[in-house]
């Protein structure tokens, strides 16, 4: 066979010279060819993500917002869409879900989905802070004035002129109407929509349907579906941090955001229904740690029930009288069944518990109120508690004493000495100075018929003495 190094020795130096140049050339275009990726022609799939922001706007809503967009801008995405049914909700949450659309370097589109559905109140200031608003026919948005330090504004037909007339006449909700008003007007400058109406909106609680919507300036688009939507939506230009940016959607993968179990979990304990529940628990359960030491289940349930409970409280909006009022009541409850009252204590604490679960939380929105049939279960159950705190109590006094020296009291005794109507008796383990009849005999069964100080006075079995 022939080898490298033979081939080498039968050609001349400058042919032995071009050949190795050859070889090297070879090897090169090899390594080269190689190194190139399998599709380095072909451009990546971008990605669209789509969001759904259902219900009451909440702490959950913000988490969930905040989470998909994070997760949107990780994956470079060409654009997200928030679709939106909401009746409006908590302005602190409000305020988080818009901070994080605002910081994000790729368009975002709010879209009022299906047809039916609405963006009122928080709502209405998200779709404006949206890069691109659009809506399904049969939508509308508006009813944007914040209510949830106070009632609506007054309508325009109750005197005055102008805005003046409608802004509200004490001085904090006119703060709140004031400050809504300029940070909606500074939401639409930024996305070049019609201001006027979206201060309307705010002062008057105007809405609109989309097409009016549309044909106001106050949306994009209205279209029938996501994928017209994203049909209208391909091609068209957004200025993002001063830079003009193409959308392009032909071609774009669809990518929907669903819910981690934290949000879920926020969801779910941020409900003020369950908030309640959780801290009646808590209550209840440290309740039965302190009447019996060492269960350890109470007291470690009860105080995880109490935390999350009241780290719900700390996100929703409470009413500092209605959480001072459920304080109050929980607190005659427990004196009720340290310091049994016959249920005076117990009636006044369920009295200032169900009032105070009725004012608890400071809005209008019915998703942020306690349910009524929450509160009186809750009250049911505590009359429950406090019956039967009441009942032990009355009961203890008809049972006979099992603890102290009065426990005594007609107890069998046994004669050990006796002489002259004096002597001594062993009772419960222990010998007792007495003194009783006269013909009493050594071993004979006696009962104790009273105690005073360090003597008993006794009679025979069968006998009682005054």
């Amino acid at each position: 066979m022939w080898s490298l190094g033979r081939m080498q020795e039968m050609l001349p130096s400058a042919s032995r010279n071009r050949f190795f140049r050859g070889m090297v050339a070879a090897l090169l275009a090899a390594m080269t060819l190689f190194a190139i990726p399998e599709k380095s022609s072909a451009s990546p799939v971008r990605e669209i993500y789509v969001m759904r922001l259902a219900g009451a706007i909440g702490p959950a809503s913000a988490s969930f917002v905040a989470e998909g967009l994070e997760q949107a801008k990780q994956a470079d995405a060409e654009l997200v869409v928030i679709i939106m049914d909401t009746p409006g909700g908590l302005d602190t949450s409000m305020r988080e879900i818009i901070k994080q659309i605002l910081a994000m370097p790729f368009p975002v589109a709010a879209y009022v989905h299906p047809s039916g559905a609405r963006a009122a109140s928080a709502g209405t200031y998200i779709l404006y802070a949206s890069h691109l608003a659009a809506m399904t026919p049969g939508t509308n948005l508006g009813a944007a004035t914040p209510i949830q330090i106070g009632a609506a504004p007054p309508s325009s037909d109750e005197g005055g002129e102008g805005d003046a007339a409608q802004a509200p006449a004490a001085i904090a909700e006119r703060k709140s109407v004031n400050d809504a008003v300029a940070y909606i007007r500074s939401l639409a400058e930024l996305r070049g929509r019609n201001a006027d109406w979206a201060e309307e909106a705010v002062r008057s609680a105007a809405s609109l349907s989309a097409d009016a919507a549309l044909e106001r300036g106050v949306i994009d688009i209205v279209a029938p579906d996501l994928a017209s939507l994203l049909e209208q939506l391909n091609g068209r230009e957004v200025t993002i941090d001063g830079a003009i940016r193409e959308i392009s959607t032909a071609g774009a993968a669809i990518e929907e955001i669903e819910p981690g179990w934290v949000t879920q979990f926020l969801a779910t304990i941020t409900d003020p229904n369950i908030a309640l529940i959780l801290m009646m628990i808590g209550i209840y359960g440290l309740i039965f740690e302190f009447l019996n030491p060492g269960a350890l289940v109470p007291g470690t349930v009860g105080a995880i029930c109490l935390l999350v409970g009241f780290y719900a409280l700390a996100v929703l909006p409470v009413d500092f009288v209605g959480l001072a009022l459920i304080v109050l009541g929980i607190g005659l409850m427990v004196a009720e069944a340290f310091a049994p009252s016959f249920g005076i204590l117990g009636i006044g604490g369920i009295l200032a518990f169900l009032f105070g679960a009725t004012v608890l939380f400071d809005t209008d929105l019915p998703e942020f109120r306690v349910s009524w049939s929450v509160i009186a279960a809750l009250g049911v159950f505590s009359a429950g508690v406090i019956i039967l705190v009441v009942r032990t109590g009355l009961s203890s006094f008809s049972q006979r004493v099992v603890s102290g020296a009065e426990e005594l009291i007609g107890a069998s005794a046994i004669v050990t000495d006796w002489k002259d109507g004096k002597g001594h008796v062993f009772v419960h383990s222990e010998r007792w100075n007495a003194q009783g009849p006269d013909d009493l005999r050594t071993g004979e069964q006696v009962i104790v018929n009273r105690l005073a100080g360090l003597s008993l006075t006794v009679s025979a079995a069968g006998k009682k003495t005054g």
